[in-house]
């Protein structure tokens, strides 16, 4: 079969390598020259299976008013984004912050994120593709004992699921990362998920092109998808400019651009673009005062992961639509994070900036699989967790695609979960 996968981050081009993989044909689309040149291109760095956290959760809508009004928050909102857009996507949002949808949300997250897991290190051993990863797990860091306390829903969704994890405290953290001791050493103590990988997901992106085209599969980049052409049940063709281009399946793996393409066909996905900030550095002389591998500072909600020479700060969350600028005062939070951590432990050289768009759905669960017409299918809204949940997600569609019996329950994911189809 012919399959059209319209997208190149690191969601569609994993798509394409299981399909590929499959036995099918495929044609890969982008707008941008090459692959992961968005969302996919400085991401955190975080194949977080542990740390799959939804957004949505309890307490979150209060926590997020008292974000507003402080400096260094984790949470911001532009100016006039407020509005009609996002508006509805907030209150469905809080409506998945009761107790019971976070346990239904977190499992259903945390399920796909293991079956990805388990998908890169296979992938791995079959393609010995290296892209800066490492097998250090996740430490999470408290500053505080209510923090601490707050866990207990999500240790026991992880005790359900038979994910190991470590619960230590503040010595136990310098132990597992020993550039804490350079620090203010401001943590009572942390989460450590001793499963969780990392990775540079936009070398990843671009080294597993390489690898599908040994496959066959064609990327056609620079290439600006204007709409797509139905008839009540079927995809006939994709427009791009003057040329159409024509396949017996199509997959929309276009993140937070995926609601505006779909909405002519009157599919429409509850998806918002939520901006994220990360700053990249390069290590400094003194080694010893850089990190491991990923921490999570659940006070900022900032992650500073370790590649080989390099160390990457993720984190913040603002409503700011389609506003890809890089503002410096939104950096503040990341700065200070990884100065009060892990100080000394970058050059002096100033960090390469960058701004992305997270596809967030309310229930913060990607959405995946079929759609009302026979030959179009969903990869997208995976938000934060992208990087997380990408093989194990494409990897899922390719099998529904291929009319196979995916390995988890491809219901959880589905787009009727939200009642149109």
């Amino acid at each position: 079969m012919k399959v059209v996968v319209l997208g190149a981050g690191v969601i569609g081009v994993t798509t394409a390598y299981y399909l590929a993989k499959a036995g099918h044909k495929v044609i890969v689309v982008d707008r941008q020259g090459a692959a992961g040149m968005e969302t996919s291109f400085a991401n955190a760095g975080m194949i977080s299976t542990g740390y799959s956290t939804p957004w949505a959760a309890p307490g979150v809508p209060i926590k997020a008013i008292k974000w507003m009004f402080q400096r260094l928050a984790p949470f911001k909102v532009s100016p006039g984004a407020l509005n009609r857009h996002s508006m509805p996507w907030l209150i469905q949002m809080t409506r998945n912050c009761s107790h019971s949808a976070y346990a239904t949300n977190k499992q259903r997250l945390l399920t796909l994120a293991e079956y990805s897991r388990e998908s890169f290190l296979k992938l791995e051993d079959d393609l010995n593709i290296a892209y800066d990863n490492r097998k250090h797990g996740t430490l999470q860091l408290f500053r505080n004992k209510k923090q601490l306390h707050s866990i207990r829903q999500d240790l026991d969704v992880l005790d359900d699921m038979g994910i190991p994890y470590e619960l230590l405290d503040a010595e136990g953290c310098l132990a597992v990362e020993p550039g804490l001791a350079h620090g203010s050493r401001n943590f009572v103590g942390g989460l450590r998920l001793i499963n969780d990988l990392t990775g540079d997901c936009h070398l990843f992106t671009q080294t597993l092109v390489d690898e599908c085209r040994k496959m066959g599969v064609e990327f056609r980049f620079d290439t600006v998808i204007d709409s797509i052409k139905a008839t009540t049940r079927n995809i006939m063709y994709v427009c791009t400019g003057s040329r159409v281009i024509k396949g017996d399946a199509y997959v929309c793996a276009l993140g937070s651009y995926s609601p505006e393409l779909l909405k002519p066909l009157g599919v429409k996905l509850p998806i918002y673009p939520i901006k994220g900030y990360s700053l990249t550095y390069s290590i400094s002389d003194q080694e010893n005062h850089a990190p491991r591998s990923t921490i999570m500072d659940e006070s900022y909600k900032v992650a500073i992961t370790r590649f080989d020479k390099r160390i990457r700060v993720g984190g913040m969350a603002e409503i700011a639509a389609f506003n890809l600028k890089a503002y410096k005062k939104r950096q503040k939070a990341l700065e200070f994070v990884l100065n009060d951590l892990f100080p000394g432990s970058v050059g002096l050289d100033e960090p390469e900036a960058w701004a992305g768009l997270r596809p967030m759905t309310p229930d913060s669960t990607p959405i995946l699989g079929r759609t009302r017409y026979s030959n179009l299918y969903l990869n997208t809204g995976h938000g934060s967790l992208g990087w997380t949940l990408s093989l194990g997600s494409a990897r899922t569609l390719a099998a529904i695609i291929s009319e196979l019996r995916p390995d988890v329950s491809p219901e959880d994911y589905s787009i009727v979960r939200y009642s149109n189809g």
